[in-house]
């Protein structure tokens, strides 16, 4: 039997074929999952081609996870379409230009409050949100909420503001993970290595990424190939592990244990 066979799982941040998201969508379907997925703005025109490399996948759900009227218009598309949820996997992250790159002084707090909303506040109000759903799962061992995370633990260059958002978005999902685990919902956090993705291109001198990860990981990294994150993604949305909430898979080649 398919790992998620009979699962029902809402991807957001598809944008791209490039994406982390992406794989995960294509991982889970390849597994027996059914899958919808959401997109943004002027963005969902570009997710909904971008789903058609999936197959049927549905009409795209538009969500802007920073509008609670739109949330609460995906809960009932997805309370529609599916009728519960099985797995969650939050994709999202936006920071203004100013929060990236500039180092720690030049962003006005009304931007870093922007990065805040959208890239971490918004895995609160995502399952919060889609709890009732999440609590009717019929998976082995509840739902699963898998949030994209890149190790908040370090200072890097460049990335400033949105790795604080990153170590918020850590904080929170154990937070999280406390909160909802009765409802037999797990939280985790899926810390990849760099991938060239369009949001990598966001970042200044992505480069750096590129070159210190080669030389520091231990089982080498490949910023072109995110199939091990993907398949990490759909190992977190099953049941194989259905004993881990609240905690931070490392999927980098090993960098972040590195001196």
């Amino acid at each position: 039997m398919a790992l998620l066979s009979d699962n029902r799982i809402l991807v957001t941040g598809v944008l791209t074929d490039d994406s982390l998201a992406f794989g995960i969508a294509r991982r889970a379907l390849e597994e027996g999952a059914s899958i919808a997925l959401s997109g943004f703005g002027r963005g969902t025109s570009i997710t909904r081609r971008t789903a058609k490399k999936l197959g049927d996948v549905g009409e795209i759900i538009e969500l802007d996870v920073t509008n609670p009227d739109q949330v609460a218009a995906a809960v009932d598309e997805v309370t529609s379409r599916f009728g519960r949820l099985d797995g969650l996997v939050h994709a999202i992250g936006y920071a203004p230009p100013s929060c990236l790159g500039s180092g720690m002084f030049a962003a006005p707090f009304e931007d870093v409050a922007t990065a805040l909303h959208a890239s971490t506040y918004s895995l609160a109000a995502l399952v919060g949100a889609f709890r009732p759903l999440l609590q009717k799962s019929e998976a082995l061992g509840g739902a699963s909420v898998v949030a994209l995370d890149f190790d908040g633990t370090r200072a890097y260059p460049l990335y400033d503001w949105m790795g604080v958002m990153k170590a918020g978005l850590e904080s929170l999902g154990r937070y999280i993970a406390r909160e909802v685990g009765p409802d037999k919902i797990r939280v985790n956090m899926l810390a990849a290595g760099p991938v060239r993705t369009m949001a990598a291109k966001s970042i200044p001198g992505f480069s750096l990424f590129e070159e210190t990860w080669r030389e520091r990981a231990p089982l080498g990294w490949d910023v072109h190939d995110g199939s091990a994150v993907a398949d990490a993604g759909v190992a977190l949305l099953s049941p194989l592990l259905r004993g881990t909430t609240g905690s931070i898979i490392h999927v980098d080649g090993g960098f972040h244990a590195m001196g």
